[in-house]
């Protein structure tokens, strides 16, 4: 159980760089260059139930370029997100199911 909690844990810090550098460049490319910047604010369900694993999620968001986490609803599973333009909830946290493998 330990060591499969570490392999999500690695898993999710390897998705997280991924994320980051392509969040990058999709604000780089299509934010600053194409100017296509169209401001949305969210609210994302979470299934992640313990306020440290939604914390770590809401951190990993604002970490991400392009998207930041406004608020955190721990009673009702909610963030809150801002985002430079309309994306998907997956698009926004793709990484909530390590999260909850490693944590919860």
């Amino acid at each position: 159980m330990f060591l499969t909690r570490i392999g999500y844990g690695i898993a999710y810090f390897l998705v997280l760089i991924y994320e980051i550098i392509k969040a990058t460049l999709d604000v780089a490319f299509n934010g600053v260059m194409r100017r296509n910047i169209d401001p949305i604010v969210v609210d994302i369900e979470t299934v992640l139930e313990r306020p440290v694993s939604q914390t770590i999620l809401a951190n990993s968001i604002s970490l991400t370029p392009g998207t930041l986490s406004v608020d955190l609803d721990s009673e009702n599973n909610i963030i809150k997100v801002a985002a430079i333009s309309p994306r998907k909830k997956e698009d926004i946290i793709p990484f909530e199911h390590y999260i909850k493998k490693m944590l919860e």
